[in-house]
């Protein structure tokens, strides 16, 4: 299925620095970018970077004056968003994953998985299969955690969410890793473009390693598994920032839209 998306963001410059975006979509092997554009008004220097896992499209910008800066991304993309049934899948041994993925099963910034422990497992213990503990897990948060627009900042943790009862996008998906991690069950955090949300904004859910595949997950239910758009993977918000700003320079605008580019789109959510 196809989608366009796009993202427009002002800032305001004090003097010179560097701007670190992070708002391509990715090419993957179910994710085509079939077309796009960038443009920077005024024009400064632009460098595409990628990371060594291939999660991110890094863009660097170094800003050489003050003023208004105006970026715009355009992108046409079509999602392979294939549904399959995950029931039975097998859990597999610490001892025997791929080293890549080891790294998803530790506590992060945002995702105290060892303070969570305790909690994951009283409720989600007993379940045998490692994807419907997964499932379950994701219905407890959006049945017990309340999506409450602004409510958190940019220091709040999972700990922090499961305390207050409450947060947005970010806060459900850091819960759902540091749930899955402290399980046993590799887990990433997931920042996209997302058809049907609104308002229109990115978006931020979680995948989830069971049976050798990532397999994406949002426990806020606000919009259809197979409509959203990869942008980045990380081990919480923290690697997956839309942008990091060394300098002075003031973000003040946004617009980001997620629209479909071709008819017969059929909502999945799980």
């Amino acid at each position: 299925m196809k989608f366009n998306v796009s993202a427009e963001m002002g800032y305001e410059v004090g003097y010179a620095g560097t701007l670190i975006l992070n708002i391509h979509a990715l090419r993957t092997p179910t994710q085509a970018v079939l077309e796009e554009t960038f443009t920077i008004e005024p024009y400064v220097k632009v460098e595409e970077l990628f990371a060594v896992n291939g999660e991110n499209r890094i863009i660097r910008l170094e800003i050489p004056k003050k003023g208004k800066l105006q970026i715009t991304y355009k992108a046409t993309v079509d999602n392979n968003y294939e549904i399959k049934d995950h029931t039975g899948r097998e859990e597999i041994l610490v001892g025997k994953m791929d080293p890549q993925i080891l790294p998803y099963l530790y506590p992060s910034r945002y995702c105290q998985s060892d303070k969570l422990f305790r909690l994951a497992n009283n409720l989600f213990g007993h379940i045998a299969k490692p994807y419907e503990k997964v499932v379950a897990l994701t219905n407890w948060i959006n049945k017990n955690v309340e999506y409450r627009s602004g409510f958190s900042n940019a220091q709040t943790s999972a700990y922090d969410t499961v305390t207050e009862q409450a947060g947005v996008c970010r806060d459900f998906a850091h819960l759902g890793i540091a749930l899955c991690r402290a399980l046993t069950i590799p887990a990433r955090y997931f920042t996209g473009y997302a058809y049907q949300l609104k308002p229109g904004d990115f978006h931020a859910c979680f995948e989830a390693y069971i049976g050798d595949e990532w397999i994406l997950f949002d426990a806020t239910k606000l919009v259809p598994l197979n409509g959203l758009i990869k942008i980045a993977t990380g081990h919480d918000a923290a690697d997956t920032a839309i942008a990091n700003i060394f300098g002075n320079i003031l973000f003040t605008s946004m617009l980001v839209s997620c629209q479909l580019a071709d008819d017969g789109f059929v909502p999945y959510y799980l």
